[in-house]
């Protein structure tokens, strides 16, 4: 029975040292992992009914949200969703800003403003000291041009289309580059071309309600099913979003909010939030690798925690019974070695400092 005994204490103690071995590899192998952050495929998904960059530039602001996703993995998707409202609104500041420019634009046709540094056309690089016959001048010549360039694009097939395209490139771009800042655009404020510029995939719902809310929960949800990103980038205050973000957490991924409300519900159930001018100031990148450091700390530990589950100890041992292993050194030698051999008592005979060799010419002498 003791020797029994001994043998499931060793085999205990090999268990015990194999996990401790386990647990040390897994922390090795995820410390080694986790210094590459592409291990995080980051996606962007912009609520542009709740959320639009109104007091921002809306290229500005879609750069410096890409920035700031991209401390925290690599930027695989980025996703805005609206409807038509959204795209056609224009912000009191925007308006401001054009009310401002009619203004200046009357004075100075009047003679009553002289401007100083002449206005530069930067299309064909022509001068002009009037705004408005620098607007004349580009959609009247350059304008024109444009359009003749789509309609050749548009009527040609194949090949020809192809070199075409590739012709016409940089004089499309330096058109478009120049147009934004002379003319005004005809619908809203350019929000969903300045998003494409910025890179993003801009979606325009049906004027339902909530149409964009259910379209990106669905795109969110979809992307979580194919296991295709890490950590969700979410810019919205709405609170119809917390059980999408809720999911993201069961399924262990990352979840970032940006939004104004600093104690909204969003920002309570995500790992981490930031406000618009946390973004635009540059602290949210700031406080990025501090936040990626926080969630590698917390998958380690994770790793390295032990439960005691008693019913896969039964089926390791097959053991129905609790075996006690508080035995004393004492009995394990003697379930190791049997209690007719006086091994115990040799031991005892000689003082612990004299060698076996000593005890026995002691005990050849005494014959």
């Amino acid at each position: 029975m003791l020797r029994l005994r001994s043998v499931l204490i060793l085999l205990k103690l090999n268990t015990l040292q194999s996990k401790r071995f386990e647990a040390l590899s897994s922390f090795n192998s995820f410390h080694h992992d986790s210094s590459n952050q592409s291990q995080f495929n980051v996606a962007i998904f912009w609520d542009l009914d709740n959320k639009p960059p109104n007091s921002y530039p809306p290229y500005d602001a879609a750069v410096r949200l890409k920035a700031v996703a991209s401390s925290f993995g690599v930027v695989r998707y980025m996703v805005a969703y609206a409807n038509r409202h959204a795209f056609s609104y224009v912000p009191s500041a925007v308006r401001e800003q054009r009310k401002e420019r009619k203004l200046l634009n009357h004075l100075e046709n009047r003679g009553v403003v002289a401007r100083v540094e002449p206005y530069l056309c930067r299309v064909c690089g022509r001068r002009f000291y009037n705004n408005e016959k620098l607007i004349n001048h580009f959609k009247q010549i350059h304008e024109r041009e444009q359009a003749k360039r789509l309609n050749q694009i548009e009527s040609a097939r194949g090949k020809r289309r192809v070199k075409l395209v590739g012709k016409f490139a940089m004089k499309m771009d330096k058109y478009r580059n120049a147009a934004r800042d002379v003319l005004t655009p005809k619908v809203g404020y350019g929000l969903g071309d300045e998003l494409k510029r910025a890179g993003y995939w801009v979606r325009m719902v049906s004027d339902k309600p909530q149409a964009a809310d259910t379209a990106l929960r669905n795109h969110i949800v979809d992307m979580m099913d194919k296991r295709r990103v890490g950590c969700v980038v979410l810019v919205s205050d709405d609170s119809d979003f917390v059980d999408v973000l809720r999911e993201a957490k069961l399924r262990c991924l990352k979840t970032v909010v940006v939004g104004d409300s600093n104690d909204g519900v969003l920002k309570r159930t995500a790992d981490a939030g930031f406000s618009w001018k946390e973004v635009m100031l540059g602290k949210a990148k700031k406080e990025g690798a501090s936040v990626v450091g926080r969630w590698k700390d917390r998958d380690i530990l994770k790793r390295l925690e032990w439960t005691y589950n008693p019913e896969m100890e039964k089926k390791e041992y097959g053991s129905d019974g609790e075996v006690d292993f508080e035995i004393d050194d004492r009995e394990i030698i003697e379930g190791a070695y049997g209690k007719d051999d006086n091994f115990m008592q040799e031991k005892d005979s000689c003082a612990w400092w004299e060698l076996d060799s000593d005890s026995d010419l002691r005990s050849s002498k005494s014959h």
